[in-house]
């Protein structure tokens, strides 16, 4: 039987906030790592996929619970055998591609014959046999990302981590290093047991994975952990492989368990990061297609990622616009009253959704009605929402809801001043 290398046990990652004792990222999450494994973590934005793949690594301690490395606390082990690769390439410029992979052997003290074997063989290993003296400068993105990639081998990990390693290159370059990661881990010629990939693409983590671990978001809980049978290399056409991307689809689009009535009560209504316009464009899209789309299809169809489209679609569902069921994105009657409305006509039927389902565009509109002049700051509703998201977050959820307010001619904003008013 594989020999469990890390355990996760009841982690919880939690940040101090205004006016209460903490807000959660992660809750509860269990989970093993065993050898010979490669497990994708996906999940909506907000979900904590890149913080659990921090707390996993060691590089940042939980709340609450604790990761064990071969039976015994991470944070008790003073050199664990585990690599790390980061979406951003974090090259140092001044340095050349053998001195950046050499880098992560220094604190080893190995004789210098060692270390000049170990950063070749890598090197070789990644396809950069030649570029040793270049500088980042003289690399493509996907070779710089290589060179990150060996910089994580070269101390022969027991598990790698990446942390969504192609995001930031170009279609075709992902594609390849995709097939060259998987073919390297698959022939066993990876000095590694385990790897841990966080990615917001599907079919990315249905290609290369073994289980996909799925997240649901505000707090990142595990929704599912799904092991994917297939046999490599996979063909993304193949009817198996549609259907687990479409699974996970249906996964992510299923709604969590109810949470206990008192602590629902306590959570603050959330708003996914989504424009007027976009959610405007998607209604009519779905509009068009039959009032009703296959989200995996749909996503493929128009090369978005699941950070990209789910936005769009749980803002049409708070809006009451439309409903996400077994995989499909469905318009409601509203839904497709507003996406056969002229101009004017849909401002209106936005205008009654935004108040009747939206709890910070009732809180602005109460707000303004109860001040004499009408008139209020921004900052008055930055300080009830830092009770309940981070400094950050709180502005991008009252920016959503101006945009929203906006559309709908509930109320008006002055960028000058920041001031929201009643026209």
């Amino acid at each position: 039987m594989p020999e469990i290398i890390l355990e996760a046990q009841n982690i919880t990652k939690s940040f101090p906030m205004r006016g209460r004792e903490e807000l959660s990222v992660l809750e509860d999450i269990n989970l093993k790592i065993k050898e010979g494994e490669f497990v994708s973590i996906l999940g909506p934005s907000g979900a904590g996929k890149s913080t659990l793949l921090r707390i996993l690594a060691g590089l940042t301690s939980p709340t609450r619970g604790e990761v064990l490395y071969h039976g015994i606390s991470l944070k008790s082990i003073s050199n664990p055998r585990i690599g790390v690769v980061f979406q951003s390439f974090a090259l140092f410029p001044w340095l050349t591609v053998f001195e950046n992979v050499e880098l992560g052997l220094k604190s080893l003290k190995l004789p210098e014959r060692e270390l000049k074997e170990r950063c070749l063989k890598v090197i070789d290993l990644v396809g950069l046999d030649g570029f040793e003296e270049a500088y980042p400068k003289e690399l493509s993105g996907g070779m710089r990302q290589r060179v990150g990639i060996a910089r994580a081998l070269v101390i022969e990990p027991e598990i790698l981590f990446m942390d969504e390693p192609f995001s930031s290159l170009d279609v075709l370059t992902a594609e390849n290093l995709r097939g060259e990661l998987i073919t390297l881990w698959n022939e066993r010629k990876l000095p590694i047991k385990s790897i841990i990939f966080v990615t917001h693409n599907i079919e990315e983590a249905v290609f290369m994975s073994d289980r996909a671990v799925i997240l649901s978001h505000n707090p990142g809980r595990v929704k599912a952990d799904l092991s994917i049978e297939l046999s490599h290399i996979r063909d993304k056409n193949s009817r198996d492989f549609k259907f687990i991307v479409d699974e996970i689809y249906n996964i992510l689009t299923r709604p969590s368990e109810e949470i206990p009535f008192l602590l629902k009560k306590e959570r603050y209504q959330f708003l996914p990061h989504s424009k007027v316009g976009a959610i405007a464009g998607l209604i009519e899209l779905v509009h068009d297609k039959g009032k009703k789309v296959d989200i995996a299809i749909l996503a493929s169809e128009l090369g978005m990622e699941v950070d990209d489209l789910l936005p769009l679609m749980e803002a049409s569902a708070l809006l009451g616009f439309g409903m996400l069921k077994e995989g499909d994105f469905i318009l409601t009657e509203k839904g497709i009253e507003f996406s056969e409305a002229d101009t004017l006509k849909k401002k209106e039927v936005f205008k009654e959704a935004a108040q009747n389902n939206i709890q910070l565009i009732k809180q602005i509109i109460q707000t303004l009605q109860s001040t004499e002049k009408h008139r209020i700051s921004e900052e008055f509703f930055i300080e009830i929402l830092e009770n309940h998201f981070t400094e950050d977050e709180a502005w991008s959820q009252l920016e959503i809801a101006i945009d929203w307010g906006r559309y709908g001619e509930l109320f008006a904003y002055d960028y000058e001043s920041g001031d929201l008013y009643f026209e």
